[in-house]
């Protein structure tokens, strides 16, 4: 369990946070991974389908070789079990997110709900607190199902 963070700070877009004897970084592509595994394990399990969709989405994203994504999805499962601070650090991180990057974000979130073929409404409600926790206002939420629903609408 990760101690009561003592001094946070960014260096660059990197957020760095000491805890006892101990330093830890955050990043973007964190922050991105946590909220893709919070939000398939919005219905209390990931499923197989997600699992595959959460590393193709951080793959394709953040330009990384499937045994990058691999430990990124298994680094943010790991915090969010251990990690009493973890919605702090997830607040802090999103401030430096831009809104089209928010945007991007949450059409990566609609993706994992939709990854498994239906449309949990447990998952749909971890799709509005991962909102709020990374403040993505109405207007880009809308944004976001204009163009997934774009990308994925079949004639």
């Amino acid at each position: 369990m990760t101690d009561k963070p003592i001094e946070p700070r960014f260096e660059g877009s990197t957020l760095v946070i000491e805890t006892g004897g101990e330093t830890e970084t955050y990043d973007s592509q964190f922050l991105v991974a946590v909220l893709l595994v919070c939000v398939a394990k919005g219905d209390g399990t990931i499923s197989e389908k997600e699992t595959e969709k959460m590393l193709e989405l951080v793959g394709d994203h953040f330009h990384l070789e499937s045994a990058e994504s691999l430990a990124l999805i298994m680094r943010a499962m790991s915090n969010l079990a251990e990690n009493p601070y973890l919605n702090d650090i997830l607040r802090q991180l999103s401030t430096i997110l831009h809104d089209q990057e928010k945007e991007d974000v949450a059409i990566m979130l609609l993706k994992v709900v939709a990854a498994d073929g239906k449309a949990d409404a447990d998952e749909m409600a971890m799709v509005g607190t991962a909102g709020e926790i990374i403040d993505i206002t109405p207007d880009i939420m809308h944004r976001a199902f204009d163009r997934y629903f774009a990308e994925t609408w079949v004639d």
